[in-house]
C-alpha cells in the first residue's frame, strides 16, 4: 500500500486549520471576561462633598440603606414644608432611616439625578449646598412619580481627616 504524498500534507493542513478555527471560535452565550478595570470606584470614601452626593445616589439607585445611613450624621435632621398643614415638618435620623427603607422596599425603581450646584459655601468643616435634583419613583409600571426639586443641605465633619456627612437636609421641592 502506498500513501499518496499529496493527500497526506493536505489532510494535515486541513486538520491544523480546523483546530485553530475551533480554538478561536466566538460563543455568544459565553462571552469573554472584560478585563478593562476602571480606577473609579462606584462608592466614594466621602472625603469630598461630591463623594457624599455620589454615595447618596448609589444608595437610591441600588436601594442600599447601609450606604444611605453612612451619608447621614448622627444628629441628622430632615425638614420639608407640608403644604396641607401649612408649616415645616422635621424628623430625626432614625425616622428618616425608617422612611427611606420603606421607600426602598416599596418601589420597583428609583432614579436620582443630581443637577448643578446653585450655591456651595462654607469652610473645611461645614458646607451649605443648594442644588437641584430629578427623582423618578416607580412603584409599578402604571404608577410612576417624577419630582423636580431642590435640596438645601448642610454637610459637616468633625476634622479635615473625617468623612463628610449630611447634618441638615431641607427639601425645597414644590408640589
Amino acid at each position: 500500500m502506498t500513501v499518496n504524498k499529496f493527500k497526506y500534507p493536505a489532510y494535515c493542513s486541513l486538520l491544523i486549520v480546523n483546530s485553530l478555527l475551533l480554538m478561536s471560535c466566538f460563543n455568544p452565550f459565553s462571552p469573554a471576561i472584560d478585563n478593562t478595570v476602571s480606577n473609579e470606584n462606584i462608592i466614594s470614601d466621602q472625603m469630598t462633598i461630591d463623594g457624599v452626593f455620589q454615595n447618596f445616589k448609589y444608595a437610591y439607585t441600588f436601594k442600599d440603606t447601609s450606604i444611605y445611613g453612612q451619608t447621614l450624621a448622627e444628629n441628622f435632621v430632615f425638614t420639608y414644608f407640608d403644604y396641607d398643614l401649612g408649616f415645616d415638618v422635621s424628623w430625626d435620623r432614625a425616622t428618616d432611616m425608617r422612611t427611606t427603607n420603606g421607600l426602598f422596599v416599596n418601589t420597583q425603581d428609583l432614579r436620582l439625578i443630581w443637577n448643578n450646584i446653585v450655591v456651595q459655601e462654607g469652610d473645611s468643616l461645614e458646607v451649605d449646598v443648594k442644588r437641584g435634583f430629578n427623582l423618578t419613583i416607580t412603584f409599578n409600571p402604571n404608577d410612576v412619580i417624577n419630582f423636580y426639586g431642590f435640596v438645601d443641605m448642610t454637610i459637616t465633619r468633625a476634622t479635615v481627616n473625617d468623612k463628610w456627612k449630611i447634618r441638615l437636609w431641607k427639601d425645597l421641592t414644590n408640589p
